[in-house]
């Protein structure tokens, strides 16, 4: 009886920890099924499905919501909500053209920008950790990154969307003030289903065509990242299982941080995502990355970890 009531409370301690790994293996596994989805479909649809599924899911959830916030900030909303999809479209093309490890690696990036940007923009005073943490970030993500070698194409687009994603989180703190949070998700993910369907739509229109986008690259390059293949049956097997595998990393990451009192050590947890996914990529077919790709890997976790522990 002592035995189990030793372990009663140790989980009842812990239990912050422990959604937090489920939560972080369910978004492993939805970054797992999106790279199995990516040998039939463009990054875009995916991030399409993926984002429909979720505007039902919010749009119900909403019902219950009697107080939307008192609003005024709506070019800020709209900002996050298209800087959002812009990181979620990175972090999903990377998941489909580089190992899955590495490709969570960059979307971790996130906090490092997060920190930077709220010391500059919200004028949040950070400590000398703080910055020692930002700092190591960087030098993680060089290794990772190697410019000795050159700049691939999916290093650009990981520092980007770890970059999109930073510039999200720091605009949700404000919002925080002014929305619910189910309103400011609802304009996330309807940002990114209107986003990666204009996509779809313009690189099928100019499918072919030499007419520059934005002056950097031409329609029928858009044709090839963005273009829709209707699903198999086993495709839209896919699509349910990442929609409902999202559902539940977010279940589990919202209980992560009720069930905690100190919300840095579950942040800190979140990390674990990187140690799934590479396990997930491996069983899908990834290589390991190699050993200085590795530290960098344990770097941005170490900086990551030592930022969520100062807040």
């Amino acid at each position: 009886a002592m035995k189990q009531k030793f372990y009663s409370a140790f989980w009842l301690k812990h239990l912050g920890v422990y959604y937090m790994l489920v939560a972080s293996f369910y978004f492993a596994l939805n970054g797992a099924l999106a790279k199995v989805m990516a040998e039939h479909m463009s990054s875009a649809e995916i991030v399409f499905f993926r984002n429909v599924v979720g505007i039902g899911i919010v749009l119900f959830s909403l019902r219950r919501v009697k107080n939307l916030g008192p609003g005024g900030k709506p070019w800020l909303l709209a900002f996050r909500g298209f800087i959002g999809s812009c990181g979620i479209l990175a972090t999903f093309y990377n998941i489909a053209h580089i190992d899955l490890g590495t490709a969570f690696t960059f979307q971790k990036t996130a906090p490092i920008f997060t920190a930077l940007f709220s010391a500059f923009f919200l004028g949040e005073k950070l400590s000398s950790k703080g910055w020692f943490a930002i700092l190591l970030g960087f030098g993680g993500i060089l290794l990772v990154v190697r410019p000795h070698i050159g700049i691939s194409v999916t290093d650009a687009v990981g520092i980007f969307g770890g970059m999109c994603a930073g510039l999200a989180y720091t605009s949700v703190r404000e919002l925080r003030k002014h929305y619910a949070t189910n309103l400011i998700v609802l304009v996330f993910v309807s940002s990114a289903t209107f986003l990666s369907a204009t996509m779809m739509i313009t690189g099928w229109v100019l499918e072919g065509s030499e007419v520059k986008i934005l002056g950097l690259f031409s329609g029928a390059d858009l044709a090839k990242l963005a273009y829709f293949n209707p699903p198999s049956l086993f495709g839209w097997v896919l699509v349910v299982l990442l929609g409902v595998s999202g559902i539940y990393f977010q279940i589990y990451m919202t209980r992560a941080y009720a069930a905690s009192r100190k919300a840095g050590i579950v942040a800190a947890i979140s990390y674990s995502d990187i140690l799934f996914s590479m396990a997930l990529g491996i069983m899908l077919g990834d290589h390991l990355p190699g050993p200085i790709v590795l530290a960098g890997i344990a770097v941005v976790i170490l900086s990551g970890i030592l930022i969520a522990c100062e807040r």
